[in-house]
């Protein structure tokens, strides 16, 4: 049964994000919410929980999934980033972008896209989500928790927990998220490119 953790919006009780991250440790998947939507998330190194991730969301193994970092210091440790993409980063994080960028050693090859070799990075802004990275200390692997057939994500911790009680080891519950995706920038060619329209407002990257 997935566990419900109960956390303040603002200052999550940091003996439950505690209880959350072991379960990340021990290869669960947690529901979290961050500022567009409910992700899916797990440990960036384990093969099974990302393979169960994937068959939770009916993704094949080529469908690019992203990893959900603290902030610019951990994006640049998993992407190659030159100035006017850091620059450009700076201004779309933390919030609701998600950017495509070629990946670089440190991401597993089995994580990246397989032809192109990128990967989809996010600094999401959302007290929990932050909280949650801060004290696991680590990227996180993420999708959003749209369920297959669905066309809209999950926003109630209930229901996620619920329906996917014998899947996922934990729901993070803190109110409802927006329920919208983030808007997802792909910045391995010449020029930035909006690829999906989401949350986030392109004007704001000068896109």
């Amino acid at each position: 049964m997935a566990q419900l953790f109960s956390l303040h919006p603002q200052n999550p009780q940091p003996r439950l994000l505690k209880q959350a991250v072991s379960l990340l440790r021990a290869g669960g998947i947690l529901a979290l919410p961050t500022d567009t939507s409910y992700a899916l998330v797990c440990q960036l190194d384990d093969k099974a929980a990302a393979e169960a991730l994937r068959r939770i969301r009916a993704l094949d193994d080529k469908r690019l999934l992203a990893l959900i970092c603290r902030d610019l210091s951990e994006l640049g440790a998993y992407a190659r980033v030159d100035n006017a993409q850091f620059r450009l980063l700076k201004l779309g994080t933390p919030g609701p972008f998600t950017f495509i960028m070629e990946a670089s050693k440190e991401v597993p090859r089995r994580l990246s896209h397989p032809k192109r070799k990128t990967i989809g990075l996010r600094v999401p802004d959302h007290k929990v989500a932050q909280a949650l990275l801060a004290l696991y200390g680590a990227p996180l692997l993420a999708t959003t928790l749209i369920l297959p057939e669905a066309t809209e994500p999950l926003n109630d911790a209930a229901e996620i927990a619920d329906q996917l009680s014998h899947q996922i080891a934990g729901v993070l519950e803190a109110g409802a998220c927006p329920g919208r995706v983030s808007t997802v920038v792909d910045l391995t060619g010449g020029m930035p490119q909006v690829v999906r329209q989401g949350l986030g407002d392109p004007a704001l990257l000068g896109l």
